[in-house]
């Protein structure tokens, strides 16, 4: 199938529609907002549409119509096919690059002590990840896969589960030679405790109020102790000595194994939550790419739950 015409406006369009902005959209594309706007005018006359209204309250935006935002996705994705061919053609027989996003945790804690058996198995692949906390939005930055952790749904994204996780206390060995040795649920209250909420926006992510509710315990400190927003630094806070938190089994098994936390007490949660591997919707993912996420499958497979 030919490109469609009108290639300069439809980019214009596009630039315009993610910034909701004439001038934005004319310093990303070094044209003057005129031009912009001559070229989206063109683009309404040829197809007989209007794409954009103006914002009657507060700062002036522009305000996509019914018909633009039905075809925005699809124009996205087939700039993001056009970009990559782009590539492909600069690169030549140099390496092809992998954009994975993953939260910090993720990548400290399970990715990165298993990506250098990638790098030996696929060498013409390089990969590149952007480990944030923050939600990475698909549509306007450039990402191949994702690694996200919770309900498998997230709009404009299609996701492949990769595994499921549960929650358990863990804690330093120095805390079983405290003045109240942490060998018992009771010992519990002569110990801080460390929460994580990096997902406090979830009601269904595990706290300790809902751990200690399940097994029927009462704690009266339940809701004090530290806070932190990032579960890799909660283990590290944990493997310091500074107090006991609810581990996941994903991001704490290697810790385990090396014997810098421990399981003072307690069965294992599961989680509602689990890990999954996200893409966009609608746009095929490439060879590289698949590569990555079929690599992933097997890593999350050879899981094997011990205490």
């Amino acid at each position: 199938m030919r490109a469609p015409g009108h290639l300069n406006a439809l980019r214009a369009f596009e630039s315009a529609a993610r910034h909701c902005s004439y001038i934005r959209a004319a310093e990303e594309l070094n044209v003057s907002p005129a031009a912009v706007g001559q070229l989206i005018r063109g683009l309404e006359e040829a197809y007989n549409v209007i794409l954009f209204h103006r914002s009657r309250s507060g700062p002036a935006r522009l305000v996509l119509t019914e018909v633009a935002l039905s075809i925005l996705q699809e124009l996205q994705g087939g700039f993001d096919l056009l970009g990559a061919a782009v590539e492909t053609l600069k690169t030549g027989s140099a390496l092809i690059c992998i954009n994975v996003t993953s939260s910090p945790a993720f990548a400290d804690k399970w990715l990165l002590q298993r990506v250098e058996n990638f790098q030996t198995l696929f060498p013409q692949y390089e990969l590149r990840l952007d480990s944030n906390i923050r939600l990475v939005n698909f549509a306007t930055e450039r990402v191949d896969l994702g690694i996200r952790f919770g309900s498998g749904q997230w709009p404009g994204l299609v996701s492949t589960h990769l595994m499921s996780d549960e929650f358990f206390p863990v804690c330093s060995p120095s805390l079983l030679l405290d003045e109240h040795p942490l060998t018992s649920i009771e010992a519990l209250a002569f110990h801080p405790l460390l929460h994580d909420v990096s997902m406090r926006d979830s009601p269904e992510f595990l706290t300790w109020k809902t751990w200690l509710q399940h097994i029927g315990h009462v704690h009266d400190g339940v809701e004090r102790g530290l806070q932190i927003n990032n579960s890799a630094t909660v283990i590290q806070s944990a493997i310091c000595g500074c107090g006991v938190a609810l581990g996941r089994r994903s991001l704490v098994a290697a810790d385990l194994a090396a014997g810098r936390l421990i399981r003072p007490f307690g069965d294992a949660q599961p989680s509602i939550f689990s890990f999954y591997i996200v893409a966009r919707e609608g746009i095929p993912i490439s060879v590289a790419a698949e590569a990555f996420k079929q690599w992933l499958i097997g890593q999350a497979k050879k899981e094997t739950p011990s205490d």
